[in-house]
């Protein structure tokens, strides 16, 4: 199996490269409006922001950074194919604009935005993200009637193209391969998730200027596209990312044996990627193991409860709880090349003793 893997350096409202209907599923997290570390940003790509920002109009600003997205999102909803899935990480944001402290509920704004344009909206995923502050409250206090409510939630938002699911060929080799265990899907597939945390330092350096990098992409950790790529698409499919960042969902799609394309608008985070690529395989390795053994230990605590097994995997010999597990195969990474930011990674089967 090979995978190719392609950034480019530009604003994706406009992804001239990608062919309409040819994305199976997008995985992003773009910046947050109303977020300050994003404020010369938003600026950057309409004056207005910048100045109703200067004369206290929150909402006003609010607004047009959104529709600043929403330029990329038109891009999204022409080259996700029909039945396609799309799933953007965004958080709220809370802040106080002049005398005035509100929330601005980013989330909705993008629900509203895809809900107009067709797409189904998917139960959705909150990701909690306990903070690390004693301090739960804002405002005054312990006095009512003035204190907020801390916010430690992102959204995972699910959203399909069209009515109907994705048509795949019936009894697909690549689709049952890329199975999901049991124990998995009942995991993954909950509304909360408290497991991932919030820290994603995929990347250890003494450089402070990629150390700055790294802050100002906000970056999402590994795990968390690495999960969203497996619950919603099959092995070769291709991921889009139209806010790439250091490019977390392209490392998540080569570990996973998908093929990837990214848009960023700093070329700088060239550096950071070509940094965790090096240790692309290790990190592969990581996961294949660590998803197996994960599996191999919940079989041996299930069986210690008298259940009966009914299946074997046909490729690792362990049991398997339900009939879709059996054909359960998992790839890991035999060699990689990179010719002009186009990375083309090759597979084999990855092989386990039970």
């Amino acid at each position: 199996m090979e995978t190719t893997h392609k950034i480019y350096f530009k604003n994706s409202s406009e992804m001239r490269e990608v062919e309409p209907n040819s994305i199976e599923l997008m995985v992003t997290s773009p910046p947050y409006p109303m977020i300050e570390m994003w404020d010369s940003l938003f600026s950057s790509l309409n004056h207005k922001i910048k100045k109703a920002l200067e004369e206290e109009k929150g909402r006003i600003a609010f607004n047009l950074m959104h529709e600043e997205l929403d330029k990329v999102w038109n891009e999204v909803v022409r080259v996700v194919k029909l039945g396609g899935i799309v799933c953007i990480n965004i958080g709220d944001s809370t802040r106080k604009i002049g005398k005035s402290f509100q929330l601005y509920p980013n989330h909705v704004k993008v629900s509203n935005f895809f809900q107009h344009k067709g797409f189904i909206e998917l139960p959705c995923i909150l990701w909690r993200k306990p903070t690390n502050s004693p301090n739960k409250f804002l405002g005054s206090g312990m006095l009512p009637p003035n204190a907020y409510v801390t916010l430690e939630h992102e959204y995972i938002l699910i959203f399909r193209k069209g009515q109907n699911i994705r048509n795949i060929t019936p009894k697909s080799e690549n689709r049952y391969n890329s199975a999901f265990f049991w124990e998995e899907r009942n995991k993954w597939f909950s509304d909360i998730w408290v497991d991932i945390r919030g820290t994603p330092q995929i990347l250890k350096t003494n450089d402070n200027n990629q150390k700055k990098l790294r802050e100002r992409s906000a970056a999402y950790p590994l795990e968390l596209p690495c999960r969203l790529i497996n619950m919603y698409s099959l092995y070769e499919d291709i991921i889009l990312d139209p806010f790439w960042g250091t490019g977390t969902t392209s490392l998540a799609a080569m570990i996973s044996a998908r093929n990837s394309i990214g848009y960023e608008i700093n070329s700088e985070f060239m550096n950071i990627f070509k940094k965790n690529i090096e240790n692309i395989k290790q990190l592969n390795l990581e996961l294949l193991n660590d998803r197996l053994n994960q599996h191999v230990n919940f079989i041996k605590k299930y069986q210690k409860k008298n259940k009966e097994i009914r299946y074997n995997s046909v490729h690792y010999k362990f049991p398997v709880i339900t009939k879709q597990e059996r054909d359960i195969l998992l790839y890991k990474i035999k060699s990689s090349n990179n010719v002009n930011n186009k990375f083309i990674l090759n597979y084999q089967k990855y092989d386990f003793n039970y």
